[in-house]
């Protein structure tokens, strides 16, 4: 009986060792645990099963999938592998849906061993995220919005060197967007960052009126002459489909104003025409003119026409002729309305700003002899040159835009309705624009067929005339104007005709 008691005692010391050296669970068990409770974003869970947790463990699980905006993450467990008698890991695929990017996949291993007689886990950062190794981070960084793009009317981009910059970029905060994109950015000390993946927010994309041939046209047309502007104008809705600008000293072909010279007889003509003058009366050109008591006029070069028809002393640009016929059938009062009437006296509305201009009532005779052939008080811009040729060509006046109507109420306000204008004025007008193309100051000048226009050249004191010329062409009316460039024939016409050959 003692016997069988030493060999009991024995037996049951025998069985307290091995108990107490074996192994609770096992590599699969503590790995399938792990996995399940990273799936469930349990990382208190998941840190019971670590071998000696960092004390900011579970705080660095739930930062990186706050900070990358992680929606849920999917774990692919591939075959466990053993490494050693107590170690094993197991490879596998992750796929995390961030919120700004959707399914970001990823590799990493899940590294095991038996610490205190229980398999754990020895996590690393690189766990989480391989990128993560030797003190890596992963961050998503926002990305500001891409700036508004304004195109063609085709909706193709704005040519290159289209000379219209200096509109359309202070127009583009008009349509930016307050939005912004995402980048999911690695980094790594002593490396550079690397955008892994980007998001960006699409550009708000405007389309402008400019029509993509007639802006590229302009364009070249205006290359190598410095300190000009062309803008184009389709007649039949007052849309701004060319607007090429190289204007110096921060001059705009919109809002500032200049001598109109000779172009402007075309408004001092309708003011003629609706007092009563007929296009085939006869009236005279002389060399010079003198109003009664009052100033000596001239015409360039005092060339003496003689007497001529109301029409060929527009094409002939007569000085001398508008002066005399002015100054005894209009008052300033008369010469002002009119000029109203053809869009003086409107607000033009166009997306970008825009004036007409001014045409000062007088009673000074030779006040009103200077105004008349567009110098003395009268000054115009460019943009309202190119709108009155566009109401010549089709009758109506109508307030030019770059941008649709409805961004133009928001941008600039209610623009003025259009204006139907006097049927036998504007009939009367295109017979003498079209004179001035055919036999007149812009005639054997290399303009193509259809053309019609007037020319015109302005004084500036102590320096070179202003060039301007205007014109149509179906449904296309344009003016040019050369600051300082000297007379409208030589100067502007040239580049009309460039432009109009390079449509």
């Amino acid at each position: 009986m003692l016997v069988i008691a030493v060999v009991a005692v024995v037996g049951a010391g025998a069985f307290a060792v091995m108990a107490s050296n074996r192994v609770k669970g096992s590599a699969s068990e503590t790995a399938s645990a792990y996995f399940a409770a990273w799936r469930e974003a349990d990382a208190t869970e998941m840190a019971r099963l670590v071998y000696r947790p960092p004390g900011d463990f579970v705080v660095r699980h739930r930062a990186l999938s706050d900070e990358l905006h992680v929606e849920s993450i999917e774990l692919v467990p591939g075959r466990l592998n053993s490494t050693g008698e107590e170690s094993a890991e197991v490879p596998f695929a992750g796929v995390r849906h961030l919120s700004e990017f959707g399914a970001w996949p990823f590799d990493s291993v899940l590294r095991l061993a038996v610490r205190d007689r229980s398999w754990k886990v020895l996590w690393a950062p690189e766990t989480l995220h391989p990128l993560l190794k030797d003190g890596g981070t992963l961050e998503l960084a926002e990305i500001d919005a891409s700036a508004a793009e304004l195109v063609t009317a085709e909706g193709d981009k704005i040519p290159n060197d289209s000379y219209a910059d200096a509109y359309l970029n202070p127009l583009k905060p008009e349509f930016e967007q307050a939005v912004h994109g995402w980048a999911l950015v690695a980094k790594a000390p002593g490396q550079p960052n690397r955008q892994l993946m980007t998001r960006r927010p699409e550009a708000n994309v405007e389309r402008t009126t400019l029509s993509r041939p007639v802006q590229a046209a302009a364009a070249r047309a205006l290359d190598g002459v410095e300190d000009s502007t062309i803008i184009v104008i389709r007649p039949s809705t007052g849309e701004i489909i060319g607007l090429a600008d190289r204007l110096k000293d921060n001059y705009s072909a919109v809002r500032d104003v200049f001598p109109p010279g000779s172009v402007f007889k075309t408004i001092t003509a309708a003011a003629l025409l609706k007092s009563g003058l007929d296009p085939a009366a006869q009236v005279g050109c002389p060399g010079t003119y003198q109003i009664p008591f009052h100033g000596l006029y001239e015409n360039d070069g005092e060339v003496d026409r003689g007497v001529v028809t109301f029409t060929d002393a527009f094409a002939h640009s007569c000085n001398t002729t508008f002066i005399e016929q002015a100054t005894t059938r209009l008052t300033g009062a008369d010469l002002r309305e009119t000029a109203d009437e053809w869009g003086f006296g409107r607000p033009i509305a166009t997306g970008i700003g825009g004036t007409c201009g001014t045409v000062p009532e007088t009673t000074d005779l030779d006040l009103l002899a200077a105004d008349v052939i567009g110098q003395g008080e009268v000054v115009a811009t460019p943009l309202c040159m190119a709108a009155l040729a566009a109401a010549v060509e089709s009758g109506t006046w109508r307030s030019p835009r770059l941008l649709s109507k409805e961004q133009v109420r928001r941008i600039d306000g209610v623009p003025h309705g259009d204006v139907v204008m006097d049927g036998t004025v504007v009939a009367a007008l295109r017979d003498m624009m079209t004179a001035v193309v055919d036999h007149g100051t812009a005639s054997d000048s290399g303009l193509p067929e259809g053309v019609a226009g007037k020319t015109g050249t302005a004084e500036v004191e102590g320096e070179t005339s202003h060039a301007w010329f205007l014109g149509y062409r179906d449904d296309l009316a344009f003016c040019v104007f050369i600051r300082n460039g000297g007379s409208g024939r030589a100067a502007a016409v040239p580049v009309a005709a460039r432009f109009l050959k390079g449509l």
